[in-house]
């Protein structure tokens, strides 16, 4: 197929900017999940980005098919299928690509634009979901565009699958693939370059537990005062790393709070912001250190964490604000009177169980590595506590070796001892394609064709759109050294890697449809 390599590349360069203006028309579309309506299974952002990728398809002459808005199909048919019909149309397929277009939550700090108004800066173009996963969905789209103009003959036909629940749970594919087959070879840009064959398995569970009683009310008066934490609430996502963290706490000076932030601070690189309110509303709240700030041991204090988002597969890479404010609560507790409080205990069991310097689980007891899969994460992201009541939510990706024996159970262990139910949630498992079959050399050598750059299998502890999926592997667009700020703020993708990554997709397609 080397005869095809200077017709895709000229195609690729000369669609550069088109390639970018159909990026952005996807990025400008807000697709977190959000709550399910009628024909809208995920909300009305992640509808709105299928509806706009069908047009693109439907644009650029691929056979398409909506699911009901879990996912959208472009189909570019086989060479010798009759299309005159969606049945031939859709005969002899040889390759699926997936790719998703719903998008994590965003914070209000992005420095460079905001997250649903793309920019391009300096090579790069920013915005929500540029790197995960518009932007590979969109190199994928042109490389079948690419295909079908240029005229390249095609043994077997490729299907692109654009969905949108990815990014919590993948119930899009699970709807899906009720009504389809897997394909006999996939592959999703969801990951990075070159090929990742090996997929960590994942125990995403959550955990509750009931304290029963109210919580007393704060007072005035320093003798009287009962000084409890009164609420601390952090993550949304269990596959993200909580950048913030909201801590509640009555009967306590801002001296006091202060003083223990600042050495939480020193420990962990997390930062506290703290305000003092006249009653429950928010609204109410003044800065500590503001003039006239009334300095009143009865007074209800707010920290706010300001940490670094990052991913769940990766919690070393961020400033997990979560366990920073537990690790704040463990060195106030000595002054909270509420010592022998059922709820405080079980924080204080949570800063033992999930301390902010363990990423990889040993506290918890279930550590272990493997040569080709690496280290257990494990990440704390979630956590919603009262002093009625607590629920909280863990994600811990597990490398080859890891059971439900030695790793939920245990678990489920622990949390129990610290009177903490968790949810009979199964464990994933590890995910493997062999690095030396067909299929990942054909990949690996249309990466290296295009990058030049020697290319070798990776695993990852990133669970992507083809780990349920027998003969999936996960390939591009994240280039080795390249921090595109995934799950982050700032997101972004190169622009030079996504016309590549088109390039790429593109060889790699004709070749594995031609076999």
């Amino acid at each position: 197929m080397d005869s095809y390599r200077e017709k895709i590349e000229a195609y690729m360069d000369g669609k550069k900017e088109e390639m970018l203006e159909d990026l952005k028309t996807l990025v400008r579309i807000d697709s977190q999940k959000g709550a399910a309506e009628a024909g809208k299974p995920f909300g009305a952002g992640p509808a709105a980005a299928i509806a706009a990728a069908q047009k693109l398809m439907q644009k650029y002459g691929l056979t398409v098919r909506n699911y009901e808005n879990y996912v959208v199909t472009g189909d570019l048919a086989a060479s010798s299928a009759d299309t005159s019909s969606e049945e031939g149309a859709l005969a002899e397929k040889g390759l699926d690509i997936l790719a998703h277009l719903d998008v994590v939550p965003v914070t209000e700090d992005w420095t460079v634009t905001q997250p649903f108004d793309p920019r391009v800066v300096d090579g790069r173009i920013y915005g929500r979901g540029t790197a995960d996963d518009k932007g590979p969905a969109v190199a994928a789209l042109y490389a079948l565009r690419a295909i079908r103009e240029l005229g390249i003959p095609m043994k077997k036909g490729v299907r692109l699958v654009l969905g949108s629940d990815e990014e919590c749970g993948s119930s899009d594919l699970a709807y899906y693939f009720g009504i389809e087959k897997e394909a006999p070879y996939t592959f999703t840009p969801d990951a990075e370059f070159p090929v990742i064959n090996i997929e960590k398995g994942r125990l995403a569970a959550s955990f509750h537990a009931e304290f029963g009683g109210e919580a007393p009310e704060a007072k005035n008066s320093a003798q009287t005062a009962p000084s409890r934490v009164l609420r601390l609430k952090s993550g949304d996502k269990a596959n993200v790393v909580p950048g913030r963290a909201t801590l509640e706490i009555a009967g306590l000076r801002a001296e006091t709070v202060r003083l223990a932030a600042d050495e939480t601070t020193r420990e962990t690189g997390v930062s506290f912001d703290i305000s003092e309110c006249k009653d429950a509303a928010v609204s109410e709240c003044v800065p500590a250190s503001a003039p006239g700030a009334v300095q009143d041991a009865g007074m209800r204090l707010r920290i706010d964490a300001r940490g670094c988002s990052a991913h769940a597969s990766t919690p070393q890479e961020g400033k997990n604000a979560l366990t920073a404010t537990l690790r704040l609560v463990s060195k106030l507790s000595g002054s909270l009177t509420c010592g022998e409080d059922d709820g405080l205990r079980a924080l204080l069991a949570l800063e033992r169980l999930f301390p902010y310097e363990d990423t990889c689980g040993k506290s918890a007891g279930v550590y272990r590595e493997d040569a080709q899969s690496g280290a257990v994460t494990l990440c704390f992201s979630i956590l919603d506590y009262t002093p009625e009541r607590l629920s909280g939510t863990f994600d811990a990706r597990l490398p080859v070796g890891c059971t439900e024996e030695n790793t939920r159970r245990p678990l489920m262990e622990a949390l129990a001892e610290a009177r903490l139910e968790m949810e009979d949630t199964p464990m994933s498992k590890p995910h493997c394609v062999p690095g030396d079959s067909a299929f990942v050399k054909i990949l690996l050598e249309s990466y290296e064709r295009y990058s030049g750059i020697k290319g070798e299998p990776l695993s990852t502890g990133g669970g992507t759109y083809v780990h349920g999926l027998e003969r999936g592997v996960a390939f591009g667009c994240g280039t080795p050294g390249v921090d595109n700020h995934m799950h982050g703020d700032d997101e972004f993708m190169e622009i030079d890697t996504l016309v590549m990554s088109a390039k790429i997709f593109a060889d790699a397609a004709v070749r594995i449809c031609n076999e």
